[in-house]
């Protein structure tokens, strides 16, 4: 074992420098205090500041093919969403499934693998998610049965190909950028991928499904409608909210929402600049104790407390839906207010489920977090408008037949195009899907004002500034001081045990952290400590490639956070499920790896 001593005096303080920024890096992704891109940037900032990297080393990452390549595969994406290929695909699929709870996570599952293979999981998840809680309600089965292991199958089949993931992509960047070493094969870990793909499958039909809650079929309609209210307000004509705009009125700054205003015995849904007029009967729904406070000064009689059903909240063109704040959403941190919610996407948020319960009262004041499932309501248009967003998705299967093929089938064609061109390496794989993005926007699978709007920039930036820190560990020899406590520790217990340390600290870092970064944080460290034993690096690169793919134990991984409110979910419920199919995952890659990539000397 080498001593501390011998490693204190051997290392250069750039390489304490570089370790202690990257210390700080890591648990600011932890904290959240600041967002991961931001924090990644300015540890580079400080790199360049503090002389360990050139600026033509710290900006190297970002002009790497594979980055053009990873930006390529979100625009592939977003065509492919846009042309609701994603949509024709999983509705066909998932509607051809057998009945029964066990054949149903079976053919689910395989579904959410096979699309994941090929796409973002966040993106199949997302598109996914409502179509399998139509399925549960079709078969009686409880959503919650279906959910989450639908979740874990799209997250394992993002390890089938080398586009399955942003980690897979940034492992092979940064094996590729390092000398005498080659980048991954678009199928290369295709074979091992799907036997984890088949063991995660085998795992929840046989023993993970039970180990599930079996929620009885509800949702927040129901729950709002059960317990809560409606009030009708008559606004005399002293009163002091006549002739202000909605947004500005009391009732507004109080958290009342208004559902519905009847005049002149007509009912219309107000927006925020509705002015409020003498004689108007508002629909609202909020705290009566604030309402009660208000009426004397406000000039407003209130009638009787109101029963609120769905059969209340669906008039006047309305409908009621249920909707998932996703992870990578614009709105996360951030109140209703602050987003202009109702204004930006014209919808009325009655409810707010989060955790477990439901909450009511002064929601536009809660900041609002991934997963979170909102109980909205609002004109068909809007809610078809905001099923095209990307930040936060409709748990409703969509009623209306797609008008063409013709884009689908355009968009699938270039999308298998450069599958087959890269995949059998007739052209390179960063160049075959860079020109497929551009066929998708030439021939109008993707328009160029939605061009931008589906590129991962902040997912871009930590992978760019990552590489960099990457490099920053290597010359610096921080990456060799660690590479040789580590050897020096552990060595005289074969390269597997070293290997199976470094792919748990992997799993471990993808709970606080991105699993791309968690896996570039730990990569140099791995690569060094190959080098010195001997070992194959790139079987090592793929180990830690696959081990930021096991993030299952908990429901932090994107995918997981868009069924956690659906599934009404707890955390241990992930922790019961989620904990020992990842060991069985690690275990099965530390067993089968050397098999097909020998480690070399041990």
């Amino acid at each position: 074992m080498v001593g501390l001593p011998t490693l204190l005096a051997a290392a250069g303080w750039h390489a304490w420098l570089v370790l202690g920024l990257l210390v700080l890096v890591v648990v600011l992704f932890a904290r959240e205090t600041l967002r991961f891109d931001l924090v990644a940037v300015l540890g580079i900032a400080l790199l360049m500041v503090f002389g360990v990297l050139t600026p033509e080393q710290a900006f190297a990452g970002f002009g790497s093919p594979v980055i053009v390549m990873l930006g390529a595969v979100f625009i592939i994406g977003g065509a492919l969403q846009e042309t609701a290929v994603l949509d024709l695909i999983g509705e066909r699929l998932v509607r051809i499934l057998p009945r029964g709870e066990g054949w149903l996570v079976l053919g689910i599952m395989l579904v959410a693998a096979a699309l994941s293979a090929f796409m973002n999981n966040t993106s199949v998840t997302a598109m996914l998610v409502p179509l399998v809680i139509g399925l549960a309600k079709r078969s009686s089965v409880s959503p919650s049965r279906l959910l989450l292991p639908m979740a874990f199958a799209s997250i394992l089949g993002g390890t089938c190909t080398l586009i399955g993931t942003s980690t897979n992509l940034a492992v092979s960047a940064f094996v590729s950028a390092r000398s005498g070493l080659q980048p991954f094969g678009l199928f290369e870990m295709t074979g091992l991928g799907m036997t984890f793909v088949g063991a995660g499958i085998a795992f929840m039909v046989l023993i993970g499904r039970h180990l599930l809650p079996r929620h009885a079929e509800e949702d927040l309609t129901s729950d709002f409608g059960s317990r809560g209210f409606l009030s009708e307000i008559v606004l005399l004509p002293h009163s002091t909210i006549v002739g202000r705009r909605v947004a500005e009125s009391d009732l507004s700054t109080m958290d009342f929402r208004i559902l519905k205003i009847v005049r002149g015995g007509r009912g219309f849904v107000p927006d925020a600049e509705t002015v409020l007029a003498s004689g108007d009967v508002l629909l609202v729904t909020g705290e009566i104790g604030e309402l009660l406070k208000v009426k004397a000064t406000e000039g407003i009689e209130i009638r009787p407390e109101l029963k609120l059903g769905p059969a209340d909240l669906k008039n006047a063109g309305l409908e009621l839906a249920e909707v998932v704040v996703s992870p990578r959403s614009a709105v996360v941190g951030r109140t209703l207010k602050e987003v202009r919610f109702q204004q930006e996407y014209g919808l009325t948020v009655l409810a707010l489920y989060r955790l477990g319960r439901a909450l009511r009262d002064r929601i536009s004041r809660i900041r609002l977090a991934a997963g979170d499932l909102l109980l909205v309501q609002g004109r068909p248009e809007a809610l078809e408008t905001v099923r095209r967003r990307r930040d936060i998705a409709v748990l409703a299967e969509r009623g209306a037949a797609h008008p063409s093929l013709r884009k689908p089938a355009v968009a699938l064609a270039i999308f298998v195009a450069a599958l087959v061109l890269g995949g059998f390496g007739w052209v390179s794989v960063p160049a075959a899907f860079f020109v497929a993005a551009l066929a998708m926007v030439l021939t109008g699978c993707l328009r160029p004002i939605r061009l931008y709007d589906y590129v991962e920039w902040r997912l871009l930036v930590l992978i760019g500034s990552m590489l960099a820190f990457g490099k920053a560990m290597e010359i610096s020899g921080g990456a060799d001081l660690l590479a040789e406590g580590v050897v020096g520790w552990l060595g005289g217990m074969g390269p597997l045990w070293i290997l199976g340390g470094y792919c748990i600290v992997t799993v471990l870092l993808t709970q606080p952290m991105s699993n791309a970064a968690a896996a570039l944080v730990v990569l140099p460290v791995a690569l060094q400590s190959a080098e010195k034993l001997g070992m194959e690096p790139r079987a090592v690169a793929l180990a830690i490639m696959l081990s930021g793919s096991f993030s299952v134990a908990t429901p932090l991984e994107p995918s997981c956070v868009l069924v956690y409110g659906p599934g009404k979910y707890r955390f241990v419920d992930f922790l019961k499920v989620g904990v020992p199919l990842t060991l069985l995952l690690v275990a099965m890659l530390l067993w089968l790896l050397p098999r097909g990539w020998p480690l070399g000397p041990g």
